[in-house]
């Protein structure tokens, strides 16, 4: 079912069972899901959709003014969760979106009752006692590069993000998503991903979380993701051996097998 055109909302999976709703990460569409939604749709309702100027969404809605933090998207995963009547929410968010589901339990704590944080990454840039994995340095030469030229940028971060070099295939994909992004659209919120710092808003999370930390993760080390797993009151972590940072896509069964046994002791 498509519910909306502007952020391309389709539901599957069993009506009436307790909704799931996946949020992709930067430069990404809802496609990056494909692997892990069958699985996840036989016992639960499954929600995905595309953040605003990314993938099928409606790129005219993209608001510099809205999308200038993190918590415009959130409003709109609150938004979109309204919309379909959706409550007791696991909400699922993979890198920057971890963070902004985060935000999403904030606003609307009435409509989320669970938290999956894959690839969570709080803060980028290094601080005095917390390693974010980029110096001030890295950012801006990662900004700058992205501004100078999108598609070697994108052909650079895609192989980066993705790891797994014995499967250039799944990195060959990410480069694409990249690539398609409108240039506006990637070199703002790049900006608002990279140099944004929500640590503040961790202990704020008053439901079960799950922490997903991947092996060899470029862009949220293994450092990042225990201070998410410290920072959020309660929280599991649990340690992937898939490596790189997008397991929906290069491990799927690790990744769903993760989630099912967080729900289950989480029920």
């Amino acid at each position: 079912m498509v519910a909306s055109s502007r952020d391309d909302v389709r539901v599957t999976g069993a009506a009436g069972a307790r909704p799931m709703v996946l949020v992709h990460g930067f430069g990404c569409d809802q496609s990056m899901w494909r692997n892990v939604v069958p699985d996840l749709a036989t016992d639960h309702r499954v929600v995905t959709f595309d953040l605003v100027g990314f993938g099928s969404s409606d790129v005219r809605a993209y608001d510099r003014e809205r999308y200038g933090t993190l918590h415009g998207h959130a409003a709109d995963v609150v938004a979109v969760c309204r919309r379909l009547g959706l409550s007791d929410v696991v909400l699922v968010g993979h890198s920057v979106s971890a963070i902004i589901a985060v935000l999403a339990q904030q606003q609307a704590p009435e409509l989320f009752t669970a938290l999956v944080l894959i690839g969570p990454n709080p803060r980028y840039v290094d601080d005095d006692g917390y390693t974010g994995g980029f110096s001030r340095a890295d950012i801006r030469g990662l900004l700058d590069a992205l501004d100078s030229n999108q598609l070697a940028w994108s052909a650079a971060m895609g192989p980066v993000i993705m790891g797994n070099p014995d499967r250039p295939e799944l990195a060959e994909e990410l480069t694409s998503s990249f690539c398609r992004t409108d240039p506006g659209v990637a070199r703002h919120f790049a900006r608002v991903t990279f140099l944004s710092d929500n640590r503040a808003d961790l202990g704020g999370v008053t439901v079960p979380t799950l922490v997903l930390q991947c092996t060899d993760d470029a862009i949220a080390p293994e450092p990042v993701g225990r201070y998410v797993h410290q920072a959020v009151p309660g929280s599991t972590f649990v340690h992937l051996a898939a490596t790189g940072h997008c397991p929906h896509l290069s491990a799927p069964a690790e990744t769903v097998a993760a989630i099912r046994a967080f729900l289950g002791a989480d029920r």
